[in-house]
């Protein structure tokens, strides 16, 4: 009982520090050394046997972990965010699509952007670097308060996009390996789906975004934005073609290098954007500086809350939970849902949630006639949901690192449209693979 009270507690101080803006340097061990004394894991490698769990030796796994894999992605994608906004070219774009969408549809202009990049295989933390620089001027030339931003990021690039049928991010092909499927699982039922989690968010952003201008919101300038000067901009297709750079080499590479493919794509991305647009830079060496600061700044904020996810798994009360969340009664396609989402939300990640329940939930609803393919697909969805929670490692370099927001100000429209509108899509695709279509 204490290493579930410790567990709860834990992951309920996290959010909690996180909303009010506690450092995560700090907040995420903390609540990691709650979680540890309450289940009595012992406090240092020191004090066990070799590979046997304790608290420092999970966390820095799980943290050293996470920069040994992203470090290079967040580096370079934080280089070819900075390249894109100093040259100039984010801002050519944007007033390109804002010419042709109308400023009324700034925040649409975020979101596509996003959905293309995140359905081409660019990561989610890469996309929010590169779209972030066109984001704070579609927003600033239509007067938009600026704290809607990090929602309209996430809402482009965690929903009818990550997990949708063909999309090449890692939550859809988790899936593969214990069903046996292929990335189009499901794709009638994912179509519709997505096709409603992208009416429906983008109404509810708009309607949100109103209601803030409604109330005398709008854009306020903060130091270190982009400076307005009379300076010439690229064409707007020199701006363009470093996204599309990105886009095309992920693409092409994605099977054969997986993740790795991203490390190509953005130092493609960034030398497309250089040799297009040199003359236009104010500082290219200033640019790549400050894109390594926030870099690491980005990876230490994400790193920190996934070591804390290391040792909620290694406490006794992790396994209870799963254990109970994968024997829900009912429609195998509930309890994947649920068992996957719950998972997701006390790690902080969507591949998380999935890695950990299908080991354990795919043999037995396989054998029980479940199609693999429904299966799939729900999986897929279901774990964008609870995943978005405060603490998630996304949420917290979008919303912090790299949009400067806090949770206070931000946060309500990111779990709006990352949270709830997944579970939406999720109950819906419920209901339709139950009356049998795409099955």
């Amino acid at each position: 009982m204490w290493s579930m009270i410790g567990l709860i507690g834990g992951l309920i101080l996290l959010i909690y520090l996180t909303m009010r803006g506690m450092n995560l340097f700090v907040a995420a061990p903390l609540c990691a050394l709650i979680v540890a004394v309450f289940s009595g894991l012992p406090l240092f490698p020191q004090l066990v046997g070799e590979g046997e769990a304790n608290l420092v030796g999970n966390y820095m796994v799980g943290f050293s972990g996470f920069i040994q894999s992203w470090y290079l992605m967040f580096l370079l994608g934080a280089i070819f965010g900075k390249v894109m906004e100093d040259s100039g070219a984010a801002d050519s774009v944007s007033k390109w699509i804002v010419d042709k969408l109308g400023m009324k549809h700034a925040a649409l202009a975020v979101v596509i952007a996003c959905a293309v990049l995140t359905y081409g295989g660019v990561s989610l933390f890469v996309v929010a670097f590169s779209v972030y620089p066109m984001a704070v001027s579609l927003f600033k030339q239509a007067n938009l308060p600026r704290r809607f931003i990090p929602g309209a990021l996430a809402f482009g690039s965690v929903t009818f996009t990550m997990t949708s049928a063909g999309s090449p991010e890692i939550q859809n092909w988790i899936p593969i390996e214990y069903l046996k499927t292929s990335p189009y699982a499901g794709w009638e039922v994912s179509l519709i789906v997505a096709i409603f989690m992208a009416l429906f968010g983008y109404w509810w952003l708009k309607r949100m975004i109103a209601k803030a201008v409604a109330r005398g919101e709008g854009f306020i300038v903060r130091e270190g934005d982009p400076e307005e000067n009379d300076k010439s901009l690229p064409h707007p297709a020199a701006g363009m073609i470093p996204l599309i750079v990105v886009l095309i080499i992920s693409f092409v590479f994605h099977d054969s290098l997986k993740q790795s493919a991203l490390i190509i794509a953005l130092l493609g991305g960034v030398i497309a954007a250089y040799v297009l647009n040199r003359k236009y830079f104010n500082n290219f060496g200033d640019a790549v500086s400050e894109g390594t600061l926030g870099a690491l700044i980005a990876l230490g904020n994400t790193a920190a809350v996934v070591g804390f996810g290391g040792v909620a798994k290694a406490v006794p009360a992790f396994s209870t939970v799963v254990e109970a969340i994968t024997n829900i009664p009912g429609s195998p396609l509930i309890g994947g849902a649920v068992a996957v989402s719950v998972i997701a939300g006390m790690t902080g990640s969507a591949s998380g949630g999935q890695a950990i329940a299908l080991p354990l939930i795919a043999p037995h609803y396989l054998d029980m006639g479940v199609n693999p393919e429904a299966l799939h697909r729900v999986v897929a969805i279901s774990s964008g949901a609870l995943d978005s929670l405060p603490h998630n490692g996304y949420v917290v370099t979008t919303i912090r690192a790299i949009c400067g927001e806090t949770h206070q100000d931000a946060y309500n429209a990111v779990g709006a449209l990352t949270v709830i509108v997944p579970a939406l899509g999720t109950v819906l695709a419920i209901i339709l693979f139950s009356l049998g279509i795409g099955i």
